[in-house]
Formats: C-alpha cells, sequence, structure tokens
C-alpha cells in the first residue's frame, strides 16, 4: 500500500533489491509488534532487531531512528483504515446506511486488529515523547476526510443539520468511538461490533438530522402515496 504523500517519513535508504524491500517489509512487520506491546518509549530498536535475528546497524541502514519507524507503522496502519472506508463505502445508498458503514469499519479495525496501536496513538502518540506534530495533524485530516465527505453531503442535501460547523459534527461523531476504544482497553472486554454499530448510529442519527428533514421526508412519501393511489 503506498504510504500517504502529505506524512511519508523518507527513509534514510530506498530499497534496491527484492531482498533489500523484503527486508524493510520484516522491519516493519516485527516494529508494529514491539510498538504495539511495549508502547514508545519503552520499545527499542534492539529488541526490533533481535526479534528478526539482525544487527541493530541494519535496522538503521534504512530508518534514522525509532521515532522514524513508528512514524511509518502509524502511518502505514492508518492507510489500511483509509482505504478499507474509502474503498467500501457505499456510496449509492441513503446517508445514514453510509455513516453506519463507517463507524462499523471503524470499530472493528480499532477494538478488534487495532486496539493497542490505537492506544499507542492516542496517548503517547501525542505526548512529548514521540512529538507527532504536524506529520500527525497531517495524516488525521487525511484519516478524517470520508466522514467529512459524508457530512458535508449530507448538509448539502438538505438531509444534515447545517447550523453546526462540520469539525464540531465530525468530533460528534468520533468522540464516542474513542471513548469505546478506551473502555474496551482498559476493562479488556469483548465489544459487540454489530450492535455497538447500531447503538451508536441510533443515538448519532437524531443529534446529526436536519431538524425538519424527517417531516419533509414524511410529506414527500405522502404525496408520493396519494400520486400512487391516483393512479389506480
Amino acid at each position: 500500500m503506498p504510504a500517504c504523500p502529505d506524512i511519508a517519513v523518507k527513509q534514510r535508504r530506498a530499497p534496491a533489491s527484492a531482498k533489500a524491500e523484503q527486508r524493510v517489509r520484516d522491519i516493519l512487520r516485527v516494529s508494529r509488534e514491539v510498538f504495539a506491546e511495549r508502547g514508545y518509549e519503552r520499545a527499542t530498536t534492539i529488541e526490533i532487531a533481535q526479534r528478526l535475528g539482525i544487527s541493530e546497524a541494519t535496522v538503521f541502514t534504512y530508518f534514522r531512528g525509532k521515532r522514524e519507524l513508528c512514524m511509518r507503522v502509524v502511518g502505514d496502519w492508518y492507510d489500511e483504515i483509509i482505504a478499507a472506508v474509502e474503498t467500501g463505502l457505499p456510496r449509492e445508498r441513503p446517508l445514514r446506511e453510509q455513516l453506519q458503514f463507517l463507524v462499523r469499519t471503524h470499530l472493528r479495525l480499532f477494538l478488534i486488529q487495532g486496539t493497542d496501536l490505537c492506544a499507542l496513538v492516542l496517548s503517547e502518540g501525542r505526548s512529548k515523547g514521540l512529538q507527532l506534530g504536524e506529520e500527525f495533524v497531517a495524516l488525521q485530516r487525511r484519516y478524517t476526510a470520508p466522514l467529512m465527505d459524508l457530512l458535508a453531503r449530507g448538509q448539502a442535501s438538505g438531509e444534515l443539520r447545517q447550523d453546526i460547523p462540520l469539525r464540531l459534527l465530525r468530533s460528534l461523531v468520533f468522540g464516542p468511538m474513542e471513548h469505546m476504544l478506551w473502555e474496551a482497553i482498559i476493562t479488556q472486554r469483548q465489544v459487540d461490533i454489530e450492535s455497538s454499530a447500531d447503538d451508536l448510529v441510533a443515538l448519532l442519527w437524531p443529534a446529526l438530522q436536519a431538524p425538519a428533514h424527517e417531516l419533509l421526508t414524511l410529506r414527500r412519501l405522502r404525496d408520493d402515496l396519494q400520486v400512487a393511489i391516483g393512479r389506480c
């Protein structure tokens, strides 16, 4: 998967052969495991090298250090989430179904496939230790783009309320999901992704929906029924 051009951290040396490319993939795979298990502060490039059976100097041949490795790991993981949302979002379906897909996909990728990496980003990723800075901001902007597009389309069609800025509507959606993630991390409790997504959308949709939209929908349904009856 290609790295995000806005946030990708340049490697010390580009792989020049299939063997070198495989070495980079192995380093990233093991780095992902170590960062997920240890967190940023306790992870070391020495442990990454030891798990691969290579020298630490070999790791530094391709990456400048721990921070660059962590940024690449986080960036690649975010790319996976972004791709899953962008390729699967059913844009031809009603807006509520699109929102439901987005929420379900995020919960699945967060709570099943990447809980430890989420904890890394949400806690240590925002601390002084990692200092993700503008690179992380750019990544977050791209990461939230599918939801922002959905919300903007909803406002343009009049289906979603227009009296609240998009950034606040975005926070309204992502905030509860982040809370659910932290609860899962702390309690180590299994989460029913399907029912949790359904419940969350059931709570969110009335808050997102334009106040008069439901009434307008009912009126349109009434008019359509009257036309249909008149043709009988």
